[in-house]
């Protein structure tokens, strides 16, 4: 579903536009800790809620999810999966032209990352399905490339192809998925990879089982545009 919010002069203003029209870049400084237990600068993102400056989360071109706190390009729509049940978003898909980026968030323990095991899984499952799913190291670490075959409306079967990249944070996963050309072309992907590194994700302090999803809400101010599906 796509969704739009209300301009400052009250009209309505459609995702295409959703993330202005001239291009901004915003530096954020986060810190890790290293092994002596002192604090450096973290060099890219995505970044914990706990490493930026509290008022990056709320600057004009930040648009607040919930657990997720992302920054736009010009041109690009923000659409959001949500179950036409329960009303819960359940994805954020980040679409540029004929590429896309989906991102999901989930708990995950204090004392380990989980995505070497939640890769392998997703892995055996691309292979249950009768497609492929290989390793390789991309700017995020270890990620997979899919290709699963996949049925139009029209029923013709066709093969997908996809990046699936798994960032491990502080009590979190952050799982990112390349679609459309930039999953298949390298010179389309950067849009995509910097649209990550921008993401900061707000984990919360509550008690939460490990691959339980972080809960995404709607932008402040955003409407539902009729007739239009993700």
């Amino acid at each position: 579903m796509i969704f739009r919010r209300k301009a400052k002069n009250d009209e309505a203003e459609t995702t295409g536009g959703f993330f202005g029209d001239e291009e901004e870049t915003t530096e954020e400084t986060g810190t890790e800790e290293t092994e002596s237990g002192t604090e450096e600068p973290r060099g890219e993102g995505p970044f914990d809620s706990a490493e930026v400056d509290p008022a990056i989360l709320t600057a004009e071109d930040r648009i607040d999810l919930g657990a997720l706190v992302i920054t736009g390009m010009p041109g690009m729509e923000l659409r959001l999966q949500v179950d036409e049940t329960t009303g819960d978003v359940q994805a954020v898909l980040l679409v540029l032209e004929d590429s896309a980026l989906e991102l999901r968030a989930f708990a995950a323990p204090k004392t380990s990352g989980i995505w070497a095991e939640v890769r392998r899984e997703i892995a055996a499952e691309a292979t249950r399905m009768g497609g492929t799913a290989s390793e390789t190291e991309g700017p995020f670490g270890t990620e997979l490339i899919l290709v699963v075959p996949v049925e139009d409306p029209e029923g013709q079967i066709f093969s997908q192809t996809s990046r699936v990249i798994g960032i491990d944070g502080p009590r979190w996963l952050l799982r990112a998925t390349v679609l459309g050309r930039a999953a298949v072309e390298p010179d389309a992907a950067p849009p995509m990879e910097q649209s990550l590194r921008n993401v900061v994700v707000v984990r919360g302090t509550e008690p939460m089982a490990p691959r339980e999803s972080l809960a995404l809400r709607l932008p402040e101010g955003a409407q539902p545009v009729e007739g239009e599906e993700a």
